[in-house]
């Protein structure tokens, strides 16, 4: 398995120009003389590409006799564009951001679960033990429920996107308005700084920058997304529905692989866990102090709805975007 970067200046070019990607027929699926077939994947270096990287070291994508070439790309919206104008041929999202897609008109198939949450994780007594995003303060904070952060300034990576959209839910499920909220457009390693020297009220983040604001003092107020989500599929692997019908066997090969991938982390953490540390550049005792990821072994349209229903209520889509029957991959 290859690594290259996209560089930032594509990455955003390729966001800003989603809605007007056309989804041209994708390349056919030509193997090569030893009878492989290369997929290029789009993954945003998160610890839960721990499952993809497992894949590729234990052969699962060379027993299904295929050659996966990993880009990083700077966010989701980014691999979206990137998949969907033939650049790569699969990339990692999470549903909101696929949901956003769809909404657009773009056409894209869920090919596999990427992370998520076990059945079941929203009951859970210590959800910062099953959640990888968090929403922190600092430990003298006056703001002690989501509602108190009206007026407040709080980072997230991208507006719309993600965070935002979690934190929103608190927000209003508490009886606030995120409407009142100064959101602040921040990365991680700068929202921490920025929540360490008080320029900004509340961050969001993922891991392992949580557990990083953590252990410097600062205190969880929630767990967004396990919150929002419940459990089920969250990242997903997905490709332009061209490709797909082009390559309609390396998708198969893929999924296979990923899927016998998860299963094998969710099974060994330990091992799992020293990937995600390799991953992530991050000591692996901060990665085990954090969520312990979870790997789902199928995708289901249940979950994705109600991400959906989510969205409309809290008035990011005007309406659920209505799925097509074939949206997920083999169903």
């Amino acid at each position: 398995m290859r690594r290259r970067t996209i560089p930032l200046a594509l990455a955003a070019v390729l966001s800003m120009s989603l809605a007007a990607c056309g989804g041209g027929p994708g390349p056919a699926a030509a193997p090569a003389a030893d009878g492989t077939t290369t997929l290029k994947v789009g993954t945003i270096g998160i610890g839960s590409d721990a499952g993809i990287r497992l894949a590729a070291d234990k052969g699962y994508f060379k027993e299904q006799g295929l050659n996966v070439e990993i880009s990083v790309i700077a966010n989701p919206p980014a691999g979206i564009a990137a998949a969907q104008s033939g650049q790569i041929d699969l990339t990692y999202t999470p549903s909101i951001p696929l949901l956003n897609a769809l909404s657009q008109n773009v056409p894209l198939k869920i090919i596999a679960a990427a992370d998520g949450y076990k059945d079941g994780a929203s009951e859970g007594a210590d959800l910062n033990r099953v959640d990888d995003t968090g929403l922190l303060v600092q430990q003298a904070s006056d703001i002690n429920r989501p509602k108190d952060l009206e007026g407040k300034s709080v980072s997230v990576p991208a507006r719309k996107a993600q965070l935002e959209v979690t934190v929103s839910k608190l927000v209003k499920d508490d009886g606030g308005d995120p409407a009142k909220v100064n959101w602040m457009v921040l990365d991680p390693s700068s929202a921490l700084q920025s929540l360490n020297s008080g320029r900004v009220d509340a961050a969001s983040l993922v891991a392992p920058f949580t557990s990083k604001a953590a252990s410097e003092g600062n205190r969880l107020l929630a767990s967004p997304g396990v919150e929002f989500f419940e459990q089920g599929a969250i990242g997903l692997w997905v490709a332009g529905a061209n490709t797909v019908k082009s390559k309609e066997k390396a998708m198969e090969g893929f999924q296979a692989a990923i899927y016998k991938a998860n299963a094998y982390a969710n099974g060994n953490i330990d091992e799992a866990q020293q990937l995600s540390a390799e991953i992530t550049k991050t000591p692996l005792e901060v990665v085990k102090s954090g969520a312990v990821n979870y790997w789902p072994e199928e995708v289901r349209l249940e979950d994705i709805e109600r991400a959906n229903k989510n969205l409309a209520e809290l008035g990011f889509l005007s309406a659920p975007v209505k799925l097509p029957a074939d949206v997920i991959f083999g169903k």
